[in-house]
């Protein structure tokens, strides 16, 4: 089924809807170890490439610490985590197209962690060939997803096109942006409590 979007402003802004499944492999989430020892609790994972984001965020998202992760291969690292305050917190693994999320509760200096909540969310994927732009999303929890389409005009974004995707695992979509060598695009992900950003340069 096709759906052709005409924008009269901005020329014409063209989805097509596709019903061809993604072809990602079935990845386990990141955290291949973690082990609590005398007050010290130690992660480990086996996939790490350099470039990755681990984070530790308190029960309100808050960055409590960040890194880059410099190495590609075995990570290996110690935390103190028992003077935190009482509460839940989580640590993140934010890679190229996946954020591992390991959830772990804090309290009166014992740590314990909730390995049957540990779970992956995979993120929206774009390319850009000629003046379509691809994009494609794994969501085995079918999470609702709101894509917005932006163009640029006098240093500002106008709102060209926006949907909603429901109830599927496998999102694929292709847009053709009209003027894409001329002006700027940006794609705006919203889903599972996050967003995620892509321009596109024209």
């Amino acid at each position: 089924m096709k759906n052709v979007i005409k924008n009269t402003k901005k020329g014409i802004l063209m989805a097509i809807m596709m019903t061809a499944l993604l072809s990602f492999a079935n990845e386990k989430a990141s955290f291949t170890s973690i082990k609590n020892d005398a007050g010290r609790t130690t992660v480990t994972f086996v996939d790490a490439k350099a470039g990755n984001l681990l984070s530790i965020k308190d029960g309100n998202g808050n960055v409590l610490y960040k890194e880059s992760i410099q190495k590609t291969g075995v990570y290996t690292k110690g935390f103190d985590l028992t003077s935190l305050p009482d509460g839940e917190y989580l640590f993140e693994l934010d890679k190229e197209v996946e954020i591992s999320t390991m959830p772990f509760t804090v309290k009166a200096s014992e740590v314990s962690f909730k390995k049957e909540l540990e779970k992956t969310l995979f993120k929206p994927v774009t390319r850009v060939k000629g003046n379509l732009v691809y994009i494609t999303r794994l969501t085995l929890n079918k999470a609702p997803m709101d894509v917005e389409v932006y163009s640029e005009s006098n240093g500002s974004y106008e709102l060209i096109h926006s949907e909603t995707f429901k109830d599927t695992e496998n999102i694929e979509r292709m847009y053709r942006l009209s003027g894409l060598n001329k002006v700027d695009y940006k794609i705006v992900f919203k889903t599972e409590g996050r967003v995620f950003t892509e321009t596109i340069k024209g």
